[in-house]
């Protein structure tokens, strides 16, 4: 068989088997055993000779620790209420704005991005805390929708991210290392939010209906220095921990791991100050961490295997003739790239799709003159969409899950839109502005 067949053959298999609904990691591994046998004509001890030593050296990965450690430290934050303080000092401060609950649980989303990196936890604990007051105050349920799923999954963007973890341990170069991806995304992640702030207080201005301000009567019972106190008080807990963890990791005095464990240790000690720390809330947290850190690690071992056999037989050679063999100016292969990966966003996983397609896509980049660090930023920032595209955005869903009654989920699909927009545009601020991405890098690591 030619080499141009099996490589479309395995992607058609793995497309199939996925669209029959089997399990993503076990899918990426029996697609890739099936083709490594008829590769290496089906000698098993061979296949798990290579299969032995990729297992080894991803559980070697010591970046890898990293993960269990920073969705620790996002569910003990989760359950140690620090958002709801925040939201509360917020929606007094923003409240008498139009559109200013919606502006509130923007900053509280980024901060808690900043702190937790779990899209589940943020987008779930600002539904049941944010949508109650949201439908009070007479907010359109499209806008409130879209604030709260898009605001929710600037974890996965603004570091610490698990994204960023997975993604340096795939790459394994210098040029984007956890440190280099992290200091990368700070711009663009708060970039971000910036956008979703201005287009909600543009749009509520426009038509105050979409998001009305609280009453005066309420937004007066606090003096400004009541204000103000209320929010340093609610907001120096979380910048204190995500300064403990990003500033030693710029400062170079911690690795990516090792500040993690500091964050852990920090969010316990968040945790214990606002006396929700006790036994139960230790064995939930340390439970949850158990469950996703393994289904991120079967992710990776399943994607891994595919990847290794697809490029083993020259699946990715076949790839990169394609793209660069065909004359098509580089502009054009990249954004074919972005392309393929928002359309793989509306239907699997982020990270089978980050462990799919990096080992094909980073070569094809870097051989077409494109900085790694830049190139790996855009897929990152294209790869937050895949949260909120139908027909399987997890955000969608998370917050179908704890919306009240009335909310459907065409209201939701309709919410989302403006700000998938948002998203896409802000992918083609960064291809016109690269330093917004390598400038901290460049200042912090040389």
């Amino acid at each position: 068989m030619s080499l141009e067949f099996l490589t479309i053959a395995m992607f058609l298999t793995l497309v199939l088997a996925i669209t029959l609904g089997h399990p993503l990691a076990y899918t990426l591994a029996a697609v890739a055993t099936l083709f490594g046998l008829i590769e290496n004509g089906f000698s098993i001890p061979m296949l798990f000779d290579l299969f032995a030593n990729n297992a080894w050296g991803l559980m070697n990965n010591y970046t890898l620790v990293a993960i269990p450690l920073f969705i620790l430290m996002a569910q003990l934050l989760d359950r140690s209420k620090v958002s709801e303080a925040l939201f509360e000092s917020l929606y007094v401060v923003l409240g008498g704005l139009k559109g200013g609950l919606g502006l509130a649980v923007v900053v509280v989303c980024t901060v808690f991005a900043a702190t937790t990196g779990i899209i589940g936890a943020s987008v779930v604990a600002m539904g049941l805390l944010a949508t109650p007051a949201l439908m009070s105050k007479g907010y359109q349920k499209e806008l409130s929708a879209g604030i709260i799923c898009a605001s929710g999954t600037l974890g996965i963007l603004i570091p610490p991210s698990i994204m960023m973890v997975v993604f340096g341990g795939l790459t394994g170069m210098k040029e984007t290392s956890v440190g280099n991806l992290f200091a990368g995304a700070i711009l663009p992640g708060l970039m971000l939010a910036g956008i979703y702030f201005l287009y909600i207080f543009i749009r509520c201005n426009i038509n105050p209906e979409l998001g009305p301000p609280i009453s005066r009567e309420e937004a007066s019972k606090y003096s400004a220095a009541q204000k103000w106190g209320m929010t340093m008080k609610s907001l120096m807990p979380p910048m204190v921990l995500i300064l403990a963890v990003m500033g030693t990791i710029l400062a170079g005095v911690a690795t990516p791991t090792e500040a993690a464990g500091l964050g852990s240790g920090g969010a316990m000690i968040l945790a214990l100050v606002n006396r929700k720390l006790n036994w139960q809330v230790l064995k939930e947290a340390s439970y949850a961490t158990l469950k996703t850190t393994s289904m991120v690690m079967m992710l990776f071992i399943g994607g891994t295997f595919f990847s290794t056999v697809f490029l083993s037989m020259g699946g990715g050679d076949v790839v990169a003739d394609l793209f660069i063999g065909s004359g098509m100016n580089r502009w054009t292969v990249l954004f074919i790239m972005m392309f393929i990966v928002f359309m793989m966003g509306m239907f699997i996983d982020w990270a089978a799709i980050l462990l799919v397609t990096v080992p094909i896509f980073m070569p094809i980049a870097m051989e077409i003159g494109f900085d790694p660090l830049w190139f790996s930023l855009l897929m990152c920032v294209n790869l937050q969409t895949s949260f909120l595209t139908p027909p399987f955005g997890y955000a969608l869903f998370y917050f179908k899950g704890v919306a009240p009654e009335g909310y459907t989920m065409m209201h939701i699909y309709k919410g989302i839109m403006p700000f998938v927009l948002i998203q896409l545009l802000s992918i083609l601020i960064l291809c016109m502005f690269p330093s917004i991405v390598t400038w901290l890098p460049g200042l912090f690591f040389g």
